[in-house]
């Protein structure tokens, strides 16, 4: 009787060992992946919510101005969307310019879970990508850099710079209206507003 009693407690101490293993090994993990956890992703998980009070963020940028955006596509080093609450107003921002996020407490959760295992094709376009494409549709923008904003329409871009042509946003680019051509490194645009 002695030795039953016995084994249950030896197998009750194992099993209570096995399980304080497990859990520990579980917040290992999870540790791990938060430490691997990158604000794209973060956007990316609040994007996939597709609850616009959740999606939308309280960004301030490196030149200390704060903007509201709701991302609607995020890309490899960038993220474009409606900015400040207003569906005519599209911004681009990359990721390199922002020098926080504000998040209310009931974003935060949202933000750590888990990427889904196949990520969309936008996750592989970078910032020049996306300039390159406003460049061939002629969208006259306005860039807003670390130390002033220009405007006007993007004539070509290069591996690390644009060259931009600088007219009013709203005359079409003329070569009459244009003021000079502005050659901007891609790593001083803070936003790129449409």
């Amino acid at each position: 009787m002695r030795w039953d009693h016995l084994f249950d407690d030896l197998a009750g101490q194992l099993e209570h060992e096995l399980t304080a293993e497990e859990a520990d090994l579980q917040k290992e993990e999870e540790r791990l992946r938060l430490g691997r956890l990158g604000v794209r992703e973060r956007i990316v998980a609040l994007k996939r919510t597709r609850d616009h009070a959740l999606m939308e963020v309280a960004v301030t940028l490196r030149t200390g101005a704060r903007i509201r955006l709701e991302p609607m596509t995020v890309g490899r080093d960038w993220m474009a969307g409606d900015i400040d609450g207003r569906d005519d107003a599209q911004a681009v921002v990359p990721f390199d310019a922002i020098e926080s996020i504000t998040l209310r407490d009931e974003q935060i959760t949202p933000s750590l879970t888990p990427e889904e295992p196949k990520p969309d094709l936008s996750s592989r376009l970078g910032l020049p990508f996306l300039l390159r494409d406003l460049c061939r549709r002629r969208v006259a923008v306005r860039i807003d850099t670390v130390s002033s904003s220009l405007t006007g329409t993007i004539d070509r871009v290069g591996r690390d710079h644009l060259d931009l042509a600088e007219h009013d946003l709203d005359t079409p680019r003329r070569r009459e209206v244009v003021r000079g051509v502005r050659l901007v490194r891609l790593d001083q645009v803070v936003v790129l507003r449409l």
